[in-house]
């Protein structure tokens, strides 16, 4: 065969090349066609990502059952390995009359109607076999929409996750996504399965030269068998229709269903959605891919900005079908593109030079060298060693010739803290370091930028030896030698010598310090946060003060706090070593007390539990440390679920942070927090208050 004159060019698509060719004589005779007759030859892409749900493997045999209801549809008219030869559809693709978002006249959008309602006539005895897995029931919409979640878990996600599952894990998208939006897949009306084109886009809609036939579907690779609706829902979302067209393309495929299988619309109002929702979920992890796999091919800034805003549109198309409830911002989704391209060794994509921070000397063990190298392959880790809280992106490491693996850990850009934090975290954990405490807490080994406002720092890692393995967290509460060794640590806090931190902490009141703090936060909340506080009956900033102001502590000696001993910041070691403190960016000088009562606000604690750790603190610390706490702890309590009830509420409105755990685990117990904190402040339910608000926040 030669290339034919005339008869188009080659064509390039996600998974196939496609070259129109001229059938010479002795291919003409074996293929039974005339000399010269233009043939369509499909080669399978090695170098595709795998992103699509394919049902079936073989192309040709769809072709073949199609025929009988679409004779326009291209034939397969031989195959080989790895090709496959199609008749030529004579004619041009509807993207070069009619790009993407432009609207379509109103008689193209019947004839597609038509097209798609066509398929419901191909009768499923012509069809290639079934998956094993697939729903016994031809008309279970549910079971089918779930087998959809599932394939794209499958085919999709979990083949591609070796090599971009870190960069998911940076954006927020967790590794269950799709497996959770299968479990949520609701009951939806019964409707009979059909063959289903599954990827009508205006590339694989031809405009033939004919009058008879005006269109014809081609690129038939990814057709399935289901529920109709799934068909109308990626032709909407692929063709990008503008939006004022969806309500007329979803009339016209509803008059030309109800004409050939009338039973294939029923619940369409109610059940398309379900199906865009699903296409537009899916549809983040081939979109995403595709953009970090395009600046592999061509790096330029140019391009990884045109990569980060399609990126950024993927993500907030998914995030409501998927509960994405925190995206990143463009910063975020460009840092994270460049370091994954940096690990791919991708030319002028690479970290050639970091910025230290000077206060910070680097130890004998970890020279500029070693950063470097860490920051190098910082973007090729897995998934499962990737962990995004609420200000920073933490990513696991093995540095060549260190011996011990490191985290780097970085500030996630445009991150508002509504809590502020007083000290330098590198100079805490360099002060527990030098202290030589018996405080189980990271290394600092680097501390720099790697460009204007990307700032990082390097720990030791504290997780499990096999760092593939998930750390683990006392997210129930603390078992009792657990305990016993948190409050040991806790103690030998006081040991460090704080005022190489801060020369001027120390002095006496600091309740009334914690209790300005606390008032300043509610002040600086965001308005429509303030709004909705009052409808729930908690008081602005000055009523608060003036609520707060009713009670005093003691005073006791003050020492070193870690102020955030939240479960997920207490790593379990694989020796008998005990709990490991991390992310130390809260801490603060205080009261002992608080740092307890603290902890046990934000972790579960078994009254046996708590009474246990108190007895130990007191028995451990010297009196000047505890004094009176038996009087004073619920004091701090008190502070704290009220601090709870504004700054989970915040987060509810803003969606800040949702994808962290812990405040995932805060806001979902919303209703009684809000209660407690009330209760707290001597505050009672507001009568023209909505009763029905905190329970419907989350």
């Amino acid at each position: 065969m030669t290339r034919a004159t005339g008869c188009g060019m080659a064509t390039s698509g996600h998974h196939n090349q496609n070259y129109v060719l001229a059938l010479e004589e002795p291919e003409a005779r074996l293929l039974g066609r005339d000399p010269g007759t233009p043939v369509t030859v499909r080669v399978r892409r090695t170098d595709a990502l795998s992103v699509v749900i394919r049902t079936w493997d073989n192309e040709d045999e769809i072709l073949e059952a199609v025929k009988g209801v679409l004779p326009q549809a291209p034939q397969c008219i031989a195959k080989g390995p790895g090709f496959t030869v199609h008749s030529y559809v004579e004619g041009v693709p509807l993207s070069s009359i009619c790009g993407n978002g432009k609207p379509l006249d109103t008689l193209v959008i019947h004839a597609l109607a038509v097209l798609l309602a066509q398929m419901a006539q191909v009768r499923r005895s012509t069809l290639p076999a079934l998956p094993s897995c697939w729903p016994s029931n031809d008309t279970d919409s549910q079971a089918f929409l779930r087998t959809l979640a599932h394939f794209a878990d499958r085919q999709i996600r979990r083949s591609n996750w070796a090599a971009f599952g870190g960069l998911f894990a940076a954006l927020g998208i967790p590794e269950d996504a799709l497996t959770r939006l299968a479990e949520r897949t609701p009951v939806m009306a019964r409707r009979p399965y059909s063959l289903l084109h599954a990827d009508l886009h205006r590339d694989n809609v031809i405009v033939s030269y004919g009058g008879s036939l005006p269109l014809i579907c081609v690129d038939w690779e990814l057709a399935t068998y289901g529920d109709p609706l799934h068909d109308l829902a990626t032709h909407l979302v692929r063709m990008h229709y503008p939006d004022h067209q969806w309500s007329e393309v979803i009339g016209a495929w509803e008059e030309a269903m109800r004409r050939i299988r009338p039973a294939a619309v029923n619940g369409l109002t109610k059940d398309l959605q379900h199906y865009v929702d699903f296409e537009r979920a899916q549809s983040v992890f081939p979109d995403v891919m595709r953009a970090a796999q395009s600046l592999e091919q061509a790096y330029s800034q140019k391009n990884l900005d045109e990569a980060t805003a399609e990126v950024e549109r993927a993500l907030r198309a998914a995030a409501r079908p998927l509960g994405l409830r925190s995206l990143p911002g463009p910063k975020e989704i460009e840092r994270a593109l460049f370091r994954w391209l940096t690990s791919r060794g991708v030319r002028d994509a690479q970290v050639v030079v970091w910025i230290p921070d000077r206060r910070l000397p680097l130890p004998d063990d970890f020279g500029e060298q070693a950063v470097l190298e860490a920051l190098s392959v910082e973007g090729a880790a897995p998934a499962s060693r990737v962990f995004k809280g609420t200000a920073h992106l933490n990513t696991v490491v093995r540095v060549p010739r260190v011996p011990y693996p490191v985290v780097v850990r970085r500030r996630l850009p445009d991150v508002t803290r509504r809590e502020p934090h007083f000290l330098s975290e590198h100079a805490v954990l360099r002060s527990i370091e030098e202290a030589k405490v018996a405080v189980n807490a990271p290394k600092v080994l680097a501390l720099g930028e790697t460009c204007p406002n990307d700032h990082f720092a390097i720990h030791t890692y504290m997780g499990p030896e096999d760092i593939d393995r998930l750390p683990s967290h006392p997210v129930h509460g603390l078992l009792p030698q657990e305990a016993d060794g948190l409050v040991d640590q806790l103690c030998a806090l006081a040991q460090v010598d704080y005022r190489q931190l801060d020369p001027t902490a120390g002095e006496p009141g600091f309740y009334g310090w914690l209790k300005e703090q606390l008032v300043r936060l509610v002040d600086g909340l965001p308005r429509k946060t303030q709004q909705l506080a009052r409808q729930l009956g908690l008081p602005d900033a000055g009523r608060l003060r003036q609520i707060l102001s009713r009670q005093e502590v003691s005073h006791r000696e003050s020492s070193l706090l870690h102020g955030d001993l939240n479960p997920w910041n207490l790593v379990r070691r694989d020796d008998s070593a005990g709990l490991t403190i991390i992310d130390w960016e809260m801490a603060l000088i205080g009261d002992p007390l608080y740092d307890l009562v603290r902890h046990m606000h934000l972790t579960p604690t078994r009254p046996e539990i708590r009474d246990r750790m108190f007895r130990l603190w007191e028995r451990n610390l010297p009196p000047e440390y505890t004094r009176d706490w038996q009087k004073d702890w619920q004091v701090y309590r008190r502070l704290e679920v009220v601090r709870s009830a504004y700054i989970d509420l915040d987060r509810i409105v803003t969606g800040a942070s949702l994808d962290a755990p812990n405040v995932r685990r805060a806001v979902a117990s919303y209703a009684v927090t809000l209660a407690v904190a009330n209760g707290a402040l001597g505050l009672p339910v507001r009568a023209t208050a909505n009763p029905y608000l905190a329970r419907t926040l989350v």
